[in-house]
């Protein structure tokens, strides 16, 4: 008999994928949300299961419901989980529910507090291109693949960006202490999420407490040029462990290109940076856990153009790139700025960062975001004084984020048709422009942008 599943709060970003793969796996799927933006809402209504109406409706909750998946977005008091609870139906937060799929299966974490999405596109690139069966989870949308989430009976494994935010509103642990991994990379560590983990250590406690989960016989994968990551592997104390130490793939750049240096040849790849080169010999040692040559992986990481808004081209010519990215904690911002810099090193680099999250935005945080900007030329902040006022946090000043950047010259904006105009009036031969944030730019319209750079894509 076919399963019937609810999902609280169905429009996010993985919720709603979640949701389509159970409606493919041919199971009844029903949801509810209070707003759901695009692209969840074509989707959803494309497969069928789109709410009729924005809110929330107990009268939805019945006791045939096999289970109830619970988003991050519904609160505590929520009328569908609070008619759930009443009537036994089981109730499972989305990395929960991930782990009760696939149980029988392989499982490979990849954590971090940067380069996760990146390693994990990379691994499913690899596999795929090898035509191996898998399962995946991943934050963001990656060419090749229609959803963010498999979820199949047959894979023997499954591949999952293993995420440090909050489980559910009934759960605030991290959600990766939830799928009990078989083999586990730790890329590196750098506060993020100020919210939530309120000091630095409280969020390193996160990550040691994830190795020791590690089973014995199990995998742990490490990047030994993050010192707290190297710390963590060089201490694990778990029987039998299989210690997986790595660094950069070893490179070299050439005429604004990026070169493999393999044992049999030099090899050139689309992606660039030093901390690109670390995610890729991080899914280098994943692949190679999962029983691939480095031959295959080889081979198959050529065609790998990167994961969506992660050094994504809007437009190129001869002597410029738009780059978007989706940069926004400080470790992010420094390696990215780097990376375009490093690749074009005669070119001037205009770096543009949105402050968006709540950690960006406070200004008990933003020295940790001294010297991110060091490699531009040009170095400006945007923020939204209603995004701030919306996070109930006070406006800083542009002295403040001078000096929380350590940068005097540094250019902030804060109305986004000023940014706009600002850019647009650039000539951008031998010039190179960065657009980075996790959030939209408040949808900033980019056409005379590309028009200036010559788009070819």
């Amino acid at each position: 008999m076919s399963k019937k599943y609810h999902f609280i709060a169905i429009g996010g970003a993985v919720m709603h994928n979640l949701a389509l793969s159970m409606a493919e796996k041919g199971f009844t799927v029903t949801g509810s949300d209070d707003e759901i933006y695009e692209p969840s809402r074509t989707r959803l209504e494309k497969a069928g299961i789109l709410p009729e109406a924005k809110g929330w409706f107990p009268e939805k909750i019945s006791p045939d419901l096999d289970a109830i998946i619970l988003g991050m977005h519904a609160r505590q008091d929520n009328p569908e989980l609070i008619k759930a609870q009443e009537l036994g139906v089981p109730v499972y937060s989305f990395p929960e529910f991930i782990y009760e799929q696939s149980q029988e299966k392989i499982r490979v974490v990849i954590s971090g507090s940067h380069g996760k999405t990146s390693i994990t596109s990379m691994v499913l690139h690899v596999l795929n291109a090898q035509d191996l069966d898998f399962d995946y989870l991943v934050g963001a949308q990656i060419e090749g693949f229609d959803l963010m989430v498999r979820l199949s009976t047959d894979a023997p494994m499954i591949i999952i960006e293993g995420d440090e935010y909050l489980t559910s509103p009934l759960d605030r642990r991290p959600k990766f202490f939830h799928y009990q991994h078989d083999i586990l990379l730790m890329s590196g560590i750098a506060w993020d999420h100020f919210n939530v983990f309120p000091t630095f250590e409280n969020y390193c406690e996160q990550f040691e407490k994830l190795v020791d989960m590690t089973p014995p016989a199990g995998t742990f994968i490490y990047c030994q040029e993050d010192s707290i990551v190297k710390q963590l592997g060089e201490n694990c104390k778990i029987s039998n462990v299989n210690l997986v130490p790595y660094k950069a793939h070893p490179y070299t750049i050439r005429d604004g290109k990026t070169y493999l240096i393999t044992p049999e040849n030099e090899i050139e790849i689309p992606i660039f940076g030093e901390h690109n080169l670390q995610n890729l010999q991080g899914a280098l040692e994943i692949c190679g856990s999962l029983g691939l040559s480095d031959a295959q992986f080889y081979a198959s990481i050529t065609s790998f153009k990167g994961a969506a808004k992660r050094q994504e081209t809007m437009a190129s010519s001869e002597t410029s790139v738009l780059y978007r990215d989706f940069a926004h904690a400080p470790s992010k911002l420094k390696a990215t700025v780097n990376a375009v810099k490093n690749q074009f090193p005669d070119r001037k680099l205009v770096a543009v960062q949105e402050l968006h999250t709540y950690s960006s935005l406070n200004k008990d945080f933003i020295s940790n975001y001294a010297h991110t900007f060091d490699a531009a030329d040009e170095a400006i902040v945007y923020l939204n004084p209603k995004a701030v006022s919306l996070k109930k946090l006070e406006l800083m000043d542009a002295q403040t984020l001078r000096e929380g950047f350590q940068k005097e010259d540094l250019l902030v904006f804060t109305d986004i048709n000023l940014l706009k105009t600002h850019l647009e009036a650039k000539e951008y031969a031998q010039t190179n422009l960065l657009l980075m944030s996790s959030g939209n730019y408040d949808d900033m319209d980019l056409s005379i942008l590309k028009q200036k750079i010559n788009q070819k894509i």
